[in-house]
């Protein structure tokens, strides 16, 4: 089964979140709302969304300390939705670290459209030249499908989790590097992962049993012991 992309709303106006909810879910997204910027922050942390769409005027906060906020950890894309059209709401908003922002009223097509560039934008921002014209990453058996969320052995669906997928993609962009346990725990589950990182090393072992041939010498994800993990380098 193919993982879809999830996208977090935040808009406290109820009509406004269903609306956006049922264009999303109707074009193949996995929709959670939150109607607060605190439930956001919540959200974010423990849903791991892949897209945020936020509207600034929320009870508890300005949604621009949501964007500025969330940058220090993360670059999950933003598209903020809001009725506030002034440029300087605009290149604020811009500045502190938002994709894009679309001013209320605005149309399903248009909401579409810029959702899926910034989700597009996002994956290939880290990534090399390959990944950004193709959308995979490929290293000898082993293929990364950006756009399908797959990771494929020898052209097989190698069926990982939704969690699974999200680290492999994260070492595949960022290959022949290695990322530290905890950068890699703060990039995919938010602030509050500091500490033990037994979550990712489960993670890791299921990864292993899935694409490799033998996990206990693997040929594609290697450990950096005591730092952290490495993707091999893709095809040139």
């Amino acid at each position: 089964m193919t993982i879809k992309d999830k996208v977090l709303v935040v808009e406290d106006e109820k009509s406004i979140s269903g609306f956006i909810r049922a264009i999303l879910t109707a074009n193949g997204f996995d929709v959670i709302v939150a109607h607060s910027g605190s439930e956001a922050f919540s959200m974010i942390s423990s849903h791991c969304p892949d897209l945020v769409v936020l509207d600034l005027g929320l009870p508890d906060m300005d949604g621009m300390e949501i964007i500025e906020t969330v940058r220090q950890w993360t670059q999950i894309p933003i598209v903020v939705v809001s009725a506030r059209s002034y440029e300087r709401d605009k290149v604020q908003a811009l500045e502190k670290g938002a994709d894009d922002y679309i001013t209320k009223p605005f149309g399903a097509a248009e909401l579409l459209a810029r959702i899926r560039v910034a989700i597009r934008h996002t994956r290939t921002g880290l990534a090399n030249s390959a990944i950004a014209s193709t959308g995979k990453f490929t290293a000898g058996d082993l293929t990364i499908d950006y756009d399908k969320h797959q990771v494929l052995i020898r052209g097989e669906n190698a069926h990982l989790t939704q969690n699974e997928f999200r680290i492999v993609a994260l070492l595949g962009k960022c290959a022949g590097k290695v990322l530290t346990y905890d950068f890699i725990m703060k990039e995919l589950w938010g602030p509050q992962s500091k500490g033990s990182n037994q979550i990712l090393r489960v993670n890791m072992a299921n990864i292993r049993r899935k694409i490799e041939k033998n996990p206990a010498e693997p040929q594609y994800i290697f450990t950096e012991v005591g730092v952290g993990y490495r993707m091999i380098e893709g095809d040139s």
